[in-house]
């Protein structure tokens, strides 16, 4: 089933997505190559565990390596080419987050963390990380849900390279963007 949210002719651009009316649904809206609309559900209770729990230990290392950066959940980032995409997390400097109103532009934004769901596997998995890469953001984390793990990779000549990748069950060590050491599968269970 499809549902027409506006009338509208030609490519979306960042402008014409911010001026859609708020239906209170959380849903993410998305510009992608050639001004193509992408709307993708709210995530699922599993995701806003993770993303919660991954926000939460990303500012702890960020304050603790002393860094001058904000930790975010689901904000607009402007990406070449009149893109706009919705990052589960993004670390951006703290400048940048202040200035912005409704996005922050990619050159600001020093890593981005999407949370593989049922409705963005392909997306999060194989077309996000060409355009975060494109933009030329410093590092990449994919984050699994079943089973938990997350894969830490960074840029090299244009394109990720997985740097690490810690599996549910163990405890492992994460130095990108910031060192930290974490269980996967603390991520996904209910926080009190």
């Amino acid at each position: 089933m499809s549902v027409a949210l506006v009338e509208h002719t030609g490519p979306w651009t960042p402008d014409d997505v911010e001026a859609l009316p708020d239906l209170g649904d959380h849903g993410r809206f998305e510009v992608y190559e050639g001004g193509v609309l992408v709307v993708s559900p709210a995530p699922g209770v599993a995701h806003q565990r993770a993303s919660y729990w991954l926000h939460q230990h990303l500012a702890r290392a960020a304050s603790a390596a002393g860094a001058d950066v904000d930790v975010l959940e689901a904000v607009n980032v402007t990406l070449p080419g009149g893109k706009l995409l919705v990052p589960d997390i993004v670390v951006v400097a703290a400048e940048a987050a202040n200035q912005a109103t409704t996005r922050l532009s990619h050159e600001d934004v020093l890593a981005v963390v999407e949370i593989v769901s049922p409705s963005t596997q392909a997306i999060d998995r194989a077309i996000k990380p060409g355009m975060y890469a494109a933009a030329a953001i410093p590092t990449y984390w994919r984050v699994e849900l079943d089973p938990p793990k997350i894969v830490v990779s960074s840029l090299s000549r244009g394109r990720y390279v997985t740097r690490s990748t810690l599996i549910a069950g163990t405890t492992g060590r994460i130095t990108r963007p910031f060192t930290l050491e974490v269980d996967p599968a603390q991520m996904i269970r209910r926080t009190t």
